[in-house]
């Protein structure tokens, strides 16, 4: 028997207690919300002794310094960017009036910024931390309430959030629901006022379809094949170390990963040698080293596995990174070499779907436009990245190509500014938060409009009877 009917009546329950607490309570204040801020801050710096080892011990191998960095650090800065600015963010934004005059007379028009009730954050199992708490900065300065449904393939990680935020937060402010698919689908399901999902696009695609069913409003953070354009005036061996990095970083295991690299034809040869070169000097091990973050789990570490296969078998050429020669097919863990997949071609899976791992076909272009019409002939992507000096061909590719965000001479970092948007477009999603834009996404914008007290002649001629007044007034508003 189905328990889906009962994970949905409490689910319900619990967000009916948040809805009733925030019209009880109305608008919080600032300081209300600077505190909320301050504790997620804390349960972050509290307990990141215990972050690291439940991540760890989910991916079966991941530094503690990747996840302090990627899922503790990064998280505390967009906490602390909304904590000190949400008094600015908070302020009535004035409006002219249309028609202008009557701002002159009295008249005054405005945004007032209201919190819009309950957030649901549908957070995935990469940076299962990071991408709970980080939108949770433009959720709580706007002044909402939260409900988080963290990932069931990051099981640890997930009990840990649960167990941190019931310590700081009553199940009224922020309540953390654990459990698989069915409770997921029950979560999507619920009518919140706004709901956040990161995830990947087919998923993406069936959370969106359930929040219809109540007209809630979506940010989709999802992914897609993000690609690196490498200009013939770029430093190969700095591009090819910032790539490699960020493809490494969490083996490849981010929705933002460089997923394949477009380089000149007479430049291919050289960008390989330096990938290769760059990698090595990043892992010169694999198999123990304390710094190469394992796949996930089984499934994503076979699925990957079955992308190498297929573009074997289509006759791509894999060019493995093992530096030490190491045997990874015994292994406690899930590591899996770096590799770059050479001329691969479209109908190989690995050009088809998100890789999501640390392998990185490379492509070569004759001219810039090829590479441009490469890239928009498939669906759009959440990042681009450009190497090269040359400003003409840089702007030529940001230009031709649509993209939810770009990178220029490295790769990701576009996500870490804290005032610049993050989001997709298309396939890759839809919103964006981060810094004002998530304090923005999370508000209710409210257009308020004060008519002024004397009801002097210019509003009456508005009324019938009409006469010669509102002749002249269409007269001149009913032109070129």
């Amino acid at each position: 028997m189905s328990t889906t009917p009962i994970i949905a009546t409490e689910l319900n329950q619990l967000l009916a207690r948040q809805k009733a607490a925030q019209l009880r309570d109305g608008a919080p204040t600032a300081a209300l919300r600077i505190d909320r801020l301050n504790r997620c801050i804390g349960l972050l710096i509290d307990h990141r002794a215990e972050i690291e080892t439940a991540i760890a011990a989910d991916f079966g191998a991941r530094s503690r310094e990747a996840t302090a960095f990627a899922d503790v650090a990064a998280s505390i800065g967009p906490l602390k960017h909304a904590r000190d600015h949400l008094g600015r963010w908070m302020r009535t934004e004035r409006r002219a009036t249309s028609p202008r005059i009557l701002g002159f007379i009295g008249a005054r028009a405005e945004i007032r910024p209201q919190p819009k009730g309950v957030v649901g954050v549908i957070s995935p199992w990469n940076f299962p931390v990071n991408l709970a708490f980080a939108p949770l900065a433009g959720v709580l300065a706007a002044g909402n309430r939260a409900m988080i449904k963290p990932s069931e393939t990051t099981p640890a990680t997930s009990a840990l959030l649960k167990k941190m935020f019931a310590a700081a937060f009553d199940e009224e402010e922020i309540a953390v629901v654990i459990g698989g698919p069915e409770v997921g689908q029950a979560f999507a399901s619920l009518a919140f006022d706004h709901l956040v999902f990161t995830g990947a696009t087919a998923i993406g695609r069936h959370v969106m379809r359930a929040a219809a069913e109540n007209l809630v409003p979506v940010t989709l953070e999802l992914g897609g094949k993000s690609p690196v354009v490498i200009g013939r005036s770029a430093d190969l061996a700095i591009a090819a170390a910032r790539i490699m990095n960020g493809k490494t970083l969490n083996a490849g295991q981010i929705c933002l990963a460089p997923d394949y690299v477009l380089a000149p034809a007479d430049r291919l040869d050289a960008f390989v040698a330096e990938a290769k070169t760059a990698a090595a000097r990043l892992f010169p091990t694999l198999r123990d080293n304390p710094d190469y973050t394992a796949i996930v789990s089984d499934r994503h570490y076979a699925r990957l596995a079955g992308y190498l296969d297929d573009a074997r078998a289509k006759g791509a050429e894999i060019v493995e990174i093992n530096p030490a020669g190491e045997d990874l097919r015994q292994q406690p863990h899930r590591r899996m070499a770096p590799a770059l997949i050479l001329n691969p071609t479209d109908d190989m899976k690995i050009m088809q779907e998100e890789i999501f791992g640390p392998l990185l076909p490379v492509r070569a272009y004759r001219e810039i436009d090829e590479a441009i019409d490469y890239i928009n002939v498939r669906d759009r992507p959440l990042g681009l990245y450009y190497f090269g000096t040359d400003a003409a061909e840089r702007d030529r590719v940001i230009d031709r190509t649509t993209a939810g965000g770009v990178t220029v001479n490295d790769v990701v970092m576009h996500f870490a500014q804290e005032e610049l948007p993050f989001g997709g477009i298309g396939p890759a999603g839809m919103g964006a938060y981060h810094g004002h834009d998530g304090f923005r996404e999370f508000s209710h914008r409210k257009s308020v409009f004060h008519q002024m007290k004397r009801d002097i002649g210019p509003l009456r001629m508005l009324r019938p009877p009409y006469g010669a007044g509102i002749a002249k007034f269409l007269a001149a508003q009913i032109r070129r």
